[in-house]
């Protein structure tokens, strides 16, 4: 028996489907990033993270079982489109439903829709595990609790593990080789005044995956061994931010947590740089915007699109800064 499969089994009680099953979450943008793994089978991350969700933006995934002779494959469909068995999305998620089949001949049908582009570094990956598996939990009314489903969406990526919760949610890296202490938890903390903005470079899928460029950025950079103690002591910093509501300490460690982390992508050999030079010219305005008195923050996730951190009093401001900024309160 595999890792994963011990794993499996300390979850969840039976996999024998009862009905067809819903699930919904919402993208989370990681405020202290994750990434590097310590255990690749498990996704078990070199460090702690810490993320805020963004309602409204993410993915309804819909799952019910066949156990029809006829059928032969699971029936995979994206936004209303059916999926080519070997297509690297539905190749994928088959290899993570292989965990939850009955039998080898028991296939899924799954529909996902998402509200965000998929694979262009605005998280839909992470809403799109964690629907998953809360479908499942439907599906095979195995009526578990947030942690678990926590750590079962993070088998398939390791942000799921967040987007099972809203508002702003830690994920404990954990120490256990069983990854059973690796799961996310909510930070009972609302905040209406706190602000994030959606600024759209490019919405292409990436040439480069996240599970791919944390890896190389792993194996081949020397700088990259000073990130895990750097990204444990930002979490703890930003969760006490959190918790005292100071936003420009929060915003200030967000952003230079996200900048540290693409210095060790950049300081990669070959290097991998997803920024684009309209991902630079957006940074420039918001360090002017900060020089000008206005508050506000940037980070940004595998990808060239930025997510901006203010709040409200700020918010026409950074608008007429930004025309096209989508605007969301995570709060509201």
């Amino acid at each position: 028996m595999t890792k994963t499969q011990e794993f499996i089994n300390a979850i969840i009680p039976h996999k024998i489907a009862k009905k067809t099953g819903t699930g919904l979450a919402d993208v989370n943008i990681a405020l202290s990033k994750y990434w590097g793994k310590r255990d690749s089978e498990l996704n078990l991350p070199t460090n702690s993270s810490l993320s805020i969700s963004l309602p409204g933006l993410g993915t309804r995934t819909q799952v019910s079982v066949h156990n029809n002779a006829d059928i032969t494959s699971d029936q995979i469909w994206l936004n209303n489109q059916k999926l080519d068995a070997d297509n690297p999305f539905a190749t994928r998620l088959s290899k993570f439903l292989d965990l939850f089949r009955a039998t080898p001949s028991t296939y899924f049908e799954i529909n996902t829709k998402n509200t965000v582009p998929t694979a262009a570094g605005l998280a839909s990956s992470a809403s799109g595990y964690a629907a998953l598996v809360l479908a499942l939990n439907d599906c095979f009314d195995w009526q578990l609790t947030k942690k678990d489903l926590s750590l079962l969406a993070r088998l398939g990526s390791g942000s799921a593990s967040r987007s099972v919760y809203d508002g702003f949610v830690i994920w404990h890296k954990g120490n256990a080789e069983n990854g059973l202490d690796s799961f996310a938890e909510t930070i009972n903390t609302c905040w209406p005044e706190f602000c994030v903005g959606l600024l759209e470079i490019d919405l292409k899928a990436k040439k480069i995956g996240s599970t791919a460029g944390m890896q190389q950025t792993v194996n081949h950079c020397a700088l990259y061994q000073a990130w895990p103690e750097k990204a444990e002591e930002d979490v703890k910093a930003i969760q006490q931010a959190i918790v005292q509501k100071d936003f420009s300490q929060l915003g200030a460690l967000a952003e230079n947590n996200a900048l540290s982390m693409h210095a060790t992508m950049i300081a990669t050999w070959p290097p991998i740089l997803y920024w684009q030079p309209e991902s630079v010219e957006a940074m420039q305005t918001v360090w002017a915007l900060r020089e000008s008195g206005i508050d506000v923050y940037f980070t940004m996730d595998a990808g060239p699109n930025l997510k901006l951190l203010f709040l409200e009093k700020d918010a026409d401001a950074i608008q007429q800064a930004f025309p096209k900024l989508k605007l969301i309160r995570p709060f509201h």
